[in-house]
């Protein structure tokens, strides 16, 4: 059970529109740097201590540098948005993250390794591949986000809370026709006890029957019924991650793909890559990919070798 205290920074949270995962990643920040000053209220501690626990995350537990940066989002979001106090000029820097090139598998590597798995399993693969997606973003695509005919998928709420189109491979349609009839009918199943998918709070309030809505049911929903993290009422998410990352692992291992890091990112970095390698546009690329900036996806060129394109090596030259 949470303080009052942190209570009161979730409504705050929740209140700004903060994804769960965000909300859960600034509560356990701020409750580690609460704990850290042996559980001083933060409105009694300032920028100097703000500064000694992230020290302590750099120099004693040796986060990484994005885990650096979210304790410091967390703390900044604390200061700023809920006490409403201006910490200032911290004086901190965070560690420098090395530049490392994303793993990228060969068309053959991702042929062995899709051959060993089967059925939801490989369809969700696939679509990482096929569509440059996110594991979080595919595993959170509702009937109403995919277009069959245009052959076209539509995240939601992507990172950065952004809307995004992407490519649907024609291959894929005929299982996600049947896979989409199998959720749909999962849905009716449990409308019958009314229960329906977990849906935005805002959503539910407005649309009270928006779970009856064949649309919003998820494509690969859960094997389980759970309680809304907001409402607390009985639902059914989509299916967890971990599901998805245990079967890749195995197919792997299979595969004897063992000599790269395989994870479920590792296909967009794949799709990403073998577009460019295709010749299409990093601008099309970009737009596929969600990214902000072009430098972002500039990474892959790197990958291919293109930014010294032209170039030969003096060795040739001889």
């Amino acid at each position: 059970m949470s303080s009052p205290f942190l209570e009161s920074v979730r409504r705050d949270i929740r209140l700004r529109g903060y994804s769960i995962r965000t909300e859960k990643a600034y509560l356990q920040w701020i409750r580690q740097y609460i704990h850290f000053h042996h559980k001083q209220h933060p409105r009694s501690l300032g920028a100097q201590e703000v500064k000694a626990f992230l020290s302590h995350l750099a120099s004693e537990r040796h986060v990484a540098v994005n885990t650096q940066k979210v304790a410091l989002n967390a703390l900044v979001f604390l200061y700023q948005k809920v006490l409403q106090q201006d910490l200032g000029d911290l004086g901190f820097t965070l560690a420098t993250k090395q530049r490392s090139l994303p793993v990228v598998l060969s068309k053959g590597e991702i042929s062995k390794i899709l051959d060993r798995l089967q059925g939801r399993n490989r369809l969700i693969i696939e679509m990482l591949y096929g569509s440059g997606l996110r594991i979080s973003e595919c595993l959170r695509l509702r009937v109403k986000d995919i277009d069959l005919q245009r052959c076209s998928i539509t995240v939601k709420d992507g990172k950065g809370n952004k809307d995004r189109q992407t490519l649907l491979s024609p291959r894929l349609v005929p299982l996600l026709e049947k896979i989409i009839k199998e959720a749909v009918a999962t849905q009716r199943t449990d409308n019958e006890s009314g229960i329906g998918p977990s849906l935005p709070f805002a959503l539910g309030k407005k649309y009270p029957n928006a779970y009856k809505m064949p649309g919003w049911a998820f494509i690969f929903p859960s094997t389980t019924l759970c309680q809304h993290p907001v409402t607390g009422m009985i639902c059914r998410h989509h299916l967890h991650q971990s599901v998805v990352r245990k079967a890749l692992h195995k197919a792997a291992h299979d595969a004897d793909v063992i000599k790269k890091k395989v994870n479920c990112h590792t296909f967009r970095h794949s799709f990403a890559t073998h577009l460019l390698e295709a010749g299409t546009d990093i601008r099309t690329v970009q737009e596929l990919l969600g990214h902000n900036d072009v430098k972002t996806t500039q990474i892959y060129t790197h990958v291919l070798g293109q930014h010294y394109a032209g170039t030969k090596s003096p060795l040739d030259l001889l």
